[in-house]
């Protein structure tokens, strides 16, 4: 902060402080900045300002939820602030009230809208990004409620075709709700769909309610009128709700007046409200007859009135060349097509690693979630994503999302290279000069190698992943270079070799100084093992040193460092199976823990399988991540309810299970669970991109004998060598366009 360095400043800022009996601002700053390594971006403000906005909402959140607890909350409310409930959490001196237990939605859609609803865990529907929301009640004359956020018996589960939807059905005695989600076209325009189904022993209403809530606390209704047909509402300035037959009876509270649910057994009917606070709520009743099905189903416009038109076809052209899963498992097999489900409709255009709380762009997130999109066939997608990152480059070459972020033009360079690696398409010539200035950027970022300390030749520090810990000298950002520099290197060779001689001779420079540092490491730490920083102790930030690893290999399979940094990991960063980030996050994290898979995978130890079933086992019931999952309550407890980084990493861990690149030919099968094979059911895979051509692959079950293993492969030269690992059985070293071969036990080692 330059401005703080102005002599006048300093002081007065001070004397008003103190006189208000505040603490030292200037000083506290200097605390602060005394735990991180001197650098020179401390927070960007983009995360400033998302942090500022997230607070704001707890702070109006702090206002209203604890001192109205007579109101139907979200699902995350009704369970966070009950002292009886696992997931209480006490509230005392907490300045702000937010979800740190049950941070978990699912996003519906449609391909190539950028507007994406998102459905809570009891199936509260949130229409627009950061909007009111709409639930789903059912009132028995009798005087019985069925409140799904209430509810102990809920079942919840999201099908992704013909169209993505999210189903949630909940229970009481004599009474039952279901509630369906999706998005589907309506006259052309994307229309969000709600369709509620009540069934009761006892006459009564099913209640759509209109609620100034969604899954991160108050969201304002300042007013609501119900339509002159009765079939529909005018919401503020959002687009009118349309109902599928009128309302016998509707509702309509302020603040306060309390919540519509005080107030659903009046007499009066009110057609419209107002509330000045911003906290009106209304509810449209519809009768119910004892013992039969009544239904009524609520349509809401979601396009910006600028967007292109949407196709009536378009999931299917979206998964016309996708990469094909075919296993045993139907819970693997249900993961891995919500997974890619997930990446179609998170990339409308750019890709967002989140439909909510990071429904924004970061070059990390986007690099792997690009991988993903390439590594299932998903290319023209892919490429419209890369197609908008020049523009994110500064003029001295830095590809900047977030300021501070010194990964960044690594993760740009590598991802360039994969592209034209799994597609064999040419880099674009527009291409050419954003690929060099990256370049550039890295070696100018890079601090002398003469600097006598553990960072020289290394990236200043920064921030880094963020969630590695204070500013510093982190080795995921070095790793990310010297990938960018190679990956720089290997797309010059072809068409400027002396540029790709210079990028290639500074990776090496790069690699070195990274060498250096680690031995000064290991030596310093009595192990090779990686820590985040070479001035930090072996903790949960040595998560970030596996990219030498995965996704990068950088180097060998089998590196000392990289596998004694996993056991590190693995003894002492570990809860319930997955791995426990105790920074920021403080949960368990789906796409880290697939991280040391990987790693695991590639070195040939079996233990990567325990941590794949521990991710399937922690999903969602409709099959998503959030990006932090809290021990205890098992509900997200950081980031995004639906995080798409966690799920482009459940796509290339099954990828990788099936085919990965190694050196110069292809490991086939190499991670695909024994107990398939028992099944007896063929397994397919395919056709997957990849360095050579796409291939596909079908373990085929023999009556009594061993499988036989079959592989068809498009290579775009000559066959690579192919190594058939399948587990249990012994290795096959082969090549060739297609072919199929009989497998052999492995013998049991002794």
């Amino acid at each position: 902060m330059t401005w703080m360095n102005w002599l006048p400043w300093r002081f007065v800022i001070r004397h008003v402080a103190r006189r208000q009996g505040f603490l030292d601002p200037v000083a506290l700053l200097s605390r602060l900045h005394g735990f991180a390594q001197p650098s020179e971006v401390g927070v960007p403000i983009e995360l400033l300002r998302a942090g500022m906005v997230f607070h704001a909402r707890g702070l109006i959140n702090s206002r209203v939820i604890q001192h109205n607890l007579d109101w139907v909350w979200p699902y995350w409310v009704e369970r966070q602030f009950n002292p009886n409930d696992p997931s209480f959490v006490p509230r005392a001196f907490s300045i702000t009230h937010v979800n740190l237990t049950h941070r978990n939605w699912t996003a519906i859609g449609y391909p190539d809208v950028d507007e994406l609803p998102i459905v809570d865990p009891r199936g509260l529907l949130t229409p627009r990004l950061d909007g009111f929301s709409l639930d789903g009640w059912l009132m028995a004359r009798n005087g019985r409620y069925l409140l799904p956020s209430r509810a102990d018996d809920c079942r919840q589960y999201q099908e992704v075709a013909p169209e993505v939807s999210v189903t949630t059905e909940t229970r009481s005695p004599g009474m039952m709700l279901t509630s369906r989600a999706w998005v589907e076209l309506e006259t052309g325009s994307p229309t969000c769909k709600l369709r509620l189904t009540a069934r009761s022993d006892s006459d009564g209403w099913l209640v759509l309610a209109l609620r100034p809530q969604n899954p991160e606390g108050v969201s304002f209704i300042h007013e609501v009128q119900l339509l002159p047909g009765r079939d529909g509402w005018r919401v503020d300035d959002a687009p009118e709700l349309r109902f599928s037959r009128p309302a016998e009876r509707h509702h309509v509270s302020d603040y306060h007046h309390g919540d519509v649910h005080i107030h659903l057994e009046d007499r009066e009917d009110q057609t419209q409200g107002r509330c000045d606070v911003g906290l009106a709520t209304a509810a449209a009743l519809f009768p119910v007859q004892a013992g039969e099905p009544a239904e009524v189903t609520v349509s809401l416009p979601i396009a910006r009135e600028d967007a292109v038109p949407s196709v009536p076809d378009a999931w299917d052209r979206a998964y016309r060349d996708r990469c094909s899963l075919d296993c045993p498992e139907p819970h693997y097999q249900f993961l891995y097509d919500a997974a890619v489900t997930s990446l179609v409709l998170h990339s409308p255009d750019d890709v967002y690693p989140g439909p909510y709380t990071y429904k924004r762009f970061w070059f990390r997130d986007a690099a792997f979630i690009i991988h993903a999109l390439l590594c299932t066939g998903l290319t023209d997608r892919a490429q419209r994503a890369l197609e908008h990152f020049p523009e994110r480059q500064t003029p001295l070459g830095y590809f900047r999302s977030q300021e501070g972020e010194w990964d960044a033009n690594g993760e740009v360079l590598w991802i360039l290279r994969r592209y034209t690696e799994l597609t064999g398409r040419a880099l674009p010539p527009q291409w050419r000069k954003p690929l060099q200035r990256g370049a550039r950027w890295i070696v100018r970022k890079r601090l002398d190698d003469t600097i006598d300390a553990p960072h020289a030749g290394l990236l200043p520090p920064g921030f880094s992943a963020e969630h590695l810990g204070p500013n510093d000298y982190y080795f995921w950002d070095d790793f990310w270079g010297i990938g960018g520099l190679r990956a720089a290197a290997a797309l010059c060779a072809d068409g400027d070799p002396d540029q790709a001689l210079e990028f290639g001779q500074a990776a090496d420079a790069f690699s070195a100084a990274v060498d250096r540092s680690l031995a000064g490491c290991a030596e310093r730490l009595q192990r090779p093992a990686m820590p985040a920083s070479p001035y930090r102790r072996l903790d949960a930030g040595a998560i970030g040193s596996l990219a030498l690893g995965y996704p990068l290999q950088l180097g060998a399979a089998r590196d000392e460092r990289l596998l004694d940094s996993v056991e590190f990991l693995l003894e002492r960063c570990f809860v319930k199976g997955a791995f426990y980030q105790d920074m920021i996050h403080s949960g368990l994290n789906a796409y880290l823990t697939l991280h040391v898979a990987q790693v695991l995978l590639r070195a040939g130890d079996p233990r990567y399988l325990a941590l794949m079933d521990t991710v399937a086992a922690i999903a969602s019931t409709t099959g998503q991540w959030p990006e932090a999952i809290h021990p205890a309550t098992g509900g997200g407890c950081m980031g995004d309810g639906h995080h798409v980084w966690a799920a482009a990493e459940w796509v290339l861990m099954l990828r990788n299970c099936f085919v990965r690149e190694e050196g110069d030919g292809l490991v086939l099968g190499g991670g695909i669970p024994e107990r398939w094979l028992a099944q007896g059911q063929p397994i397919r895979f395919g056709p997957a991109p990849t360095s050579f051509g796409p291939v596909s692959l079908c373990i085929r079950p023999r009556a009594g004998d061993t499988p036989v293993f079959e592989w068809r492969g498009e290579w775009r030269d000559r066959s690579p060598q192919l190594e058939i690992q399948l587990p249990g059985f012994k290795p096959v070293t082969t090549e060739g366009d297609r072919g199929d071969v009989p497998l052999t036990l492995q013998e049991p080692s002794r």
